[in-house]
């Protein structure tokens, strides 16, 4: 008996004769088994693998033979416009078995929610913020609602586990857990990640331990993982990888309207201001071109996405916005300006491509400068040695665990003061150690404590009881922006600073792809209206919350490549001699046999220590006197002060790498951690500081030799 035959007839008769698959995938074989008989599961492939199918085939045959009420499965997403690209899908399957889906998310209308609510679906597509939502929501009976959850599948694990979103989505599972009445399934479908033990276990949550779980993976060791390549004898990984030096957004423009005329490019920018003017280089060169970035209109945003994955001979130019799944159709190219920060970014952005049969996955890497040049090529040294990042949460959520008290109550409207631990079944660090944050909110009038009852106080009300306190439901806070309105036409968001900033003549916006004038502002409502411009205008977001620096390992290898490693993908002659110019322009920066203090002509110092920028904020703070007090360190280096010689530098680093100090924290970077006005502020800074930190690498770098040079460009 094969994996399929397990399945439920109408659901396999439906992939042979519906679908006209010969066969399961290798992932989707994999899979029936262990979700059939409940075990928690990570299913592991590349983009376009099918694990969505993977998922669903045997979670719906359990659903028919088990007969479950709805809504049985809930199947979670990061993003809003990868549930609505799914639903039609999702629909067709359900639909085999005369069940039923919908979708819950921000956008959708009280009325569709007052249908759902009436009829239940069997399968609902929402996020992690929506279940929270039904949970505190007045209009939901969410024990009525909720309590015949069996299973949840969460898409793009790893886009959740990275980052404060992944603590928010483990607690709301705690507590829908409790809704239910029953441990329930949790099942993962994530892109190649370093360590999928590690991310299943920490997705089971409480369950971690208790229930039984399986990594589902069997396509990655030829699809995905490539062959390690230390030597170029080794040859270049799976797919047509190549990488560019253009030295402009002209030049990156004018290479992709030339290049694969006729073909359908996807183009990815990692600023949206970089996506607007490259937009709109493109369209003047008379290249169909379409947008994607989160501050363009939504509406704008979906016709674009629909135009391209309909059109052929058209760019779609966007950030990580199309990152994660989204349907937009057969790709011929992909092409990344600059490089992601990640190796597991790059890989989930290969592999739009190669879907057809007999296609290859590609990419073509296009340097604006020099440091973009290196840290590509540092990247894919990386890709070619089968390297991806661990996935691993921030550590110390302590905001995350007083925005969950305060939901709990808004949930329960009253809660006892010793029992309020036991809604996240003991899962660390929302149980009792979090005692001194719920002191805490009581003194600070958050919460008011009624003879050990527990309920939402004058604080928490003034400060996120807004539209009935949905702002309480999204963990990142997101700098303040201003819609933009052609009448009364959205066409998106800038920020403020550019209708601030003093200009000669008309204020001009890029916003996208097109050039806008301002002709008024409204203060009070946030609004700014404008009319068309015939070229000309800026783009700009200035950034929110920490700051967003390159690994430790990602930097050593940008160092490796300036030390003559070459990665295993294709170089045009200009990226080859750009490359040997870095190359010589770094002489006295890198050496391979330690780290390089060098004196510049202009008596500045500088300690180019290649440890990415959390290892340098911990370095800065740990050596101390030695360190600029002025500076921000970034992925490279770190400024000293004015005087330091080799004497005094070993005198005051000898003993260095055993009093590693966490970074220091400073006022504006404790507002950008949402929440963390509910807790202690020396609590906050902890946060801030133990998430800024790097300390292995740190110490890694403090046991190198130390060379001073002097140094002239």
């Amino acid at each position: 008996m094969t994996p399929a035959d397990l399945l439920h007839p109408v659901v396999l008769h439906h992939i042979v004769n519906s679908l006209q698959w010969p066969a399961l995938r290798p992932l989707q074989a994999g899979a029936v088994t262990p979700l059939l008989v409940g075990d928690d599961a990570l299913l592991l492939a590349p983009t376009a693998a099918g694990k969505t199918e993977a998922a669903l085939f045997p979670l719906l045959s359990r659903m028919a033979q088990e007969n479950w009420s709805g809504p049985g499965l809930l199947y979670l997403c990061p993003l809003k416009a990868l549930l609505n690209n799914l639903l039609p899908r999702v629909e067709q399957y359900t639909g085999w078995l005369g069940r039923r889906a919908a979708v819950w998310h921000g956008d959708v209308t009280a009325g569709q929610r007052r249908r759902i609510l009436r009829d239940r679906p069997d399968v609902l597509l929402t996020t992690p913020e929506s279940v929270e939502s039904m949970l505190v929501s007045r209009n939901v009976d969410h024990d009525e609602f909720l309590r015949s959850v069996r299973v949840v599948v969460v898409d793009e694990v790893h886009a959740f586990a990275g980052d404060d979103r992944g603590w928010h989505l483990l607690a709301v599972l705690e507590r829908l857990t409790r809704v239910a009445g029953r441990p329930v399934q949790r099942v993962g479908l994530s892109a190649t990640v370093g360590n999928p033990d590690q991310l299943l276990s920490w997705l089971q949550g409480s369950g971690r331990g208790e229930r039984p779980a399986r990594v589902v993976a069997p396509d990655l060791p030829a699809a995905a993982i490539p062959p390690t390549a230390g030597a170029t004898s080794a040859g270049p990984p799976p797919g047509e990888v190549e990488l560019d030096y253009v030295g402009s957004a002209d030049n990156a423009a004018r290479i992709i309207a030339a290049l694969h005329s006729g073909e359908k490019r996807l183009v990815f920018c990692d600023s949206r201001a970089l996506v607007e003017e490259l937009g709109q280089k493109l369209r003047q060169a008379g290249v169909t071109t379409y947008l994607s970035h989160a501050s363009l209109a939504l509406d704008d945003r979906r016709r674009a996405e629909q135009a391209f994955a309909g059109g052929r001979d058209c760019v779609i130019v966007s950030t990580s916005t199309l990152e994660l799944g989204i349907d937009v159709g057969d790709l011929d190219r992909v092409i990344q300006i600059n490089a992601p920060r990640t190796v597991a970014a790059f890989l989930q952005r290969l592999g739009r491509t190669g879907r057809r049969a007999g296609s290859l996955r590609n990419c073509l890497f296009l340097a604006l400068d020099t440091p973009g040049l290196v840290h590509a090529a540092g990247l894919l040294r990386l890709w070619g040695q089968g390297w991806v990042e661990d996935i691993v949460a921030p550590p110390e959520p302590r905001h995350i665990v007083a925005q969950q008290i305060l939901a709990l109550c808004l949930q329960r409207h009253r809660v006892g003061d010793r029992q309020w631990a036991q809604e996240w079944n003991g899962l660390a660090p929302f149980d009792a150690s979090a005692q001194v944050i719920l002191r805490h909110l009581v003194s600070e009038g958050y919460l008011d404590d009624d003879e050990g009852m527990l309920h939402i106080g004058p604080e928490a009300e003034l400060r996120f009881g807004r539209r009935h306190f949905m702002d309480m439901m999204a963990v990142f806070t997101a700098p303040p922006q201003f819609t933009v309105l052609l009448g009364r036409t959205e066409i998106g968001r800038t920020d403020p600073y550019l209708l601030t900033e003093r200009v000669i003549g008309p204020r001009l916006l890029l916003l996208g792809g097109r050039s806008w004038r301002v002709t008024h502002i409204d203060w009070r409502r946030r609004r700014c209206f404008v009319e068309p411009a015939e070229r000309g205008g800026r783009a700009l977001w200035l950034a929110g919350g920490a700051p967003q620096g390159l690994s430790y390992r990602l930097v050593q290898a940008m160092r490796e490549v300036l030390l003559g490693a070459v990665p295993p993908v294709q170089l045009t002659r200009r990226a080859s001699s750009r490359l040997a110019e870095a190359r010589d322009g770094a002489a006295g920066l890198v050496h391979p046999g330690g780290t390089v203090v060098a004196i510049d002509g202009h008596d500045e110092l500088r300690w180019w220590t290649w440890a990415g920028f959390r290892a340098n904020a911990t370095l800065a703070t740990t050596i101390g006197d030695l360190a600029d007090p002025t500076q921000r360190p970034d992925d490279t280096s770190i400024r000293l002060r004015d005087g330091v010689d080799r004497l005094g530098w070993l005198a005051a680093t000898s003993d260095a790498a055993d009093r590693i100090c966490l970074p220091e924290i400073d006022e504006k970077a404790l507002h950008g951690l949402k929440f963390s006005a509910a807790l202690p502020r020396r609590l906050g800074e902890a946060t801030l500081a133990a998430r800024l930190a790097d300390v292995p690498s740190a110490q890694a770098v403090l046991a190198e030799p130390v060379r001073f040079v002097h140094w002239h460009q």
